[in-house]
């Protein structure tokens, strides 16, 4: 886990790994949430675009792989994000075994419902490990988490602005990329023989 201090409020930015996101959906009884949290972590989306999710946005990408539609994201922009296969057959599972219609959305939570389930989450799970940072996890993080590990495996950035709704680099580069994530450190240091 990483976190950094916001230069202009209290509290910390944290980049998961993908062991530590799956420890937090380890804890996360309710399928529900786990869909909403996994929706955050593996697609990027945001609390709001999260609340409008229906099983129909997953649609297929031809050689792209299965993609999640957002049709209206910050700022009611169109994009599309790739969403892993076992998520993708978890929505439809979810929407058939919660009696929702292709047009009907699958979380219908509010976006402070799901900062209420992180909230609650995270103090499980300091409790639980011991480590106090997880007490910083917020839900923006999770999409956080995702676009540091777009910025981890090398996707290119226009591909990962596509994918994440970004409007310019330096917003991606600046808030969300995690540059210093324990992966990239440990990467950056192979380099360095004497190290």
């Amino acid at each position: 886990m990483m976190t950094e201090e916001y230069e202009d409020q209290d509290g910390r930015r944290v980049w998961l790994s993908r062991d530590e996101v799956d420890a937090l959906l380890e804890v996360v009884d309710d399928p529900l949430r786990k869909v909403a949290f996994r929706l955050a972590a593996e697609c990027g989306l945001r609390t709001h675009e999260i609340v409008a999710v229906t099983p129909d946005h997953v649609v297929d990408g031809g050689e792209a792989g299965q993609m999640l539609v957002v049709p209206e994201g910050k700022g009611e922009k169109y994009r599309e994000a790739p969403i892993p296969d076992p998520l993708a057959d978890l929505v439809d599972a979810a929407a058939s075994f919660g009696g929702v219609d292709d047009g009907e959305v699958l979380v219908d939570r509010s976006t402070r419902a799901l900062r209420n389930w992180v909230e609650a989450v995270r103090g499980e799970l300091v409790d639980e490990t011991g480590e106090d940072r997880w007490g910083y996890l917020t839900f923006h993080d999770l999409r956080r988490t995702w676009a540091g590990q777009l910025a981890n495996a090398d996707v290119d950035e226009t591909i990962a602005l596509r994918w994440g709704g970004w409007n310019d680099l330096d917003t991606f580069l600046n808030h969300y990329r995690g540059e210093a994530t324990e992966k990239a450190q440990a990467r950056e240091r192979k380099k360095v023989v004497w190290l």
